[in-house]
């Protein structure tokens, strides 16, 4: 399985932006997608996931009633749809799968979020 991202960039504070993943190859089997972060010199930290039959979803603290993670069961897609962006979202966001419900173990490239103050 493959996982390409899009869609990041740079925007001012208070603006809005959408990540898409799409999944490739063998995705029957998928469990969770999800959306990491890592910020410049700090760890990798959670953001968001969907559960993939179902759709209940989870999100850190910080980007509660912010983003909206959603998927595409037909097209194997997951967006992050990210508003009222703050400086401290910059990160490069990974997207990631769980294939049945093993943990992450597929990551996609990472795409560069830049929120200007």
């Amino acid at each position: 399985v493959q996982l390409q991202a899009s869609g990041g960039g740079l925007v001012q504070a208070g603006g809005s932006l959408r990540l898409s993943c799409a999944a490739s190859g063998r995705t029957f089997s998928i469990y969770y997608m999800g959306w990491y972060r890592q910020a410049p010199g700090k760890e990798r930290e959670f953001v968001a996931q969907i559960r993939w039959n179902g759709g209940s979803t989870d999100y850190r603290d910080s980007v509660k009633g912010r983003f909206t993670i959603s998927r595409d069961n037909a097209k194997n897609t997951v967006a992050l749809q990210m508003n009222s962006l703050k400086p401290e979202d910059t990160a490069v966001y990974y997207c990631a799968l769980d294939l049945n419900g093993s943990g992450y173990n597929v990551w996609g490239q990472g795409t560069l979020v830049t929120v200007s103050s």
